[in-house]
């Protein structure tokens, strides 16, 4: 396997402070030596912690894509139970909540940075609402969604798993029904 090149190597080094320390403990040198690479060298990539958290929220943007992509050969149905399925966020995923406190942080987030973090909300509310006619149940199923995704990237305690698989059959359920229902016309 190639070794990263030295840009990957900052934005993981950026990536592990934010996840084991905290954005508090984010400096260019503090980086610099997380990566293996001189000030110097950091700053030929990033030239400011800003441009970092941009960088950090820009390769995350890009790996999102991934799934976004996934979508578009799935049934509603696919699309509904990959959407709940994956906001119980991984482990991998522990970088969103640092990045989300940064992108809170005025003086260090840059506007692309925080429009980076909102168009994977925004599409993603978009993608359901293409695959959910039911524009009610459509956003239930975001919500439902998002909470389950923050609350396990703040480490609150996750329903137990039987009960999540209830949810997501029900919301699965409930997107179904409201695409086979015949609209009603008043009158």
């Amino acid at each position: 396997m190639p070794r990263p090149s030295s840009r990957d190597r900052i934005l993981d080094a950026l990536q592990r402070i934010l996840v084991d320390t905290g954005l508090h403990a984010v400096t260019l040198e503090a980086v610099a030596d997380e990566a293996g690479v001189s000030k110097g060298g950091l700053l030929y990539h990033f030239p400011s912690k800003e441009a970092l958290i941009t960088g950090l929220a820009r390769r995350l943007a890009d790996n999102v894509e991934a799934d976004f992509d996934k979508t578009e050969t799935m049934t509603p149905d696919d699309v509904v139970d990959y959407y709940l399925r994956s906001s119980v966020a991984s482990s991998d995923d522990a970088v969103y909540w640092p990045l989300l406190a940064a992108l809170r942080t005025n003086d260090i987030a840059s506007d692309e940075a925080r429009e980076l973090v909102i168009y994977c909300f925004v599409r993603w509310a978009e993608i359901i609402r293409r695959n959910v006619q039911d524009p009610v149940t459509a956003e239930i199923l975001r919500l439902v969604g998002d909470g389950l995704y923050l609350s396990a990237l703040a480490g609150l305690p996750m329903p137990d798993p039987a009960l999540l698989d209830e949810v997501r059959l029900r919301l699965r359920r409930e997107a179904r029904a409201t695409a086979t229902d015949e609209p009603t016309t008043a009158g």
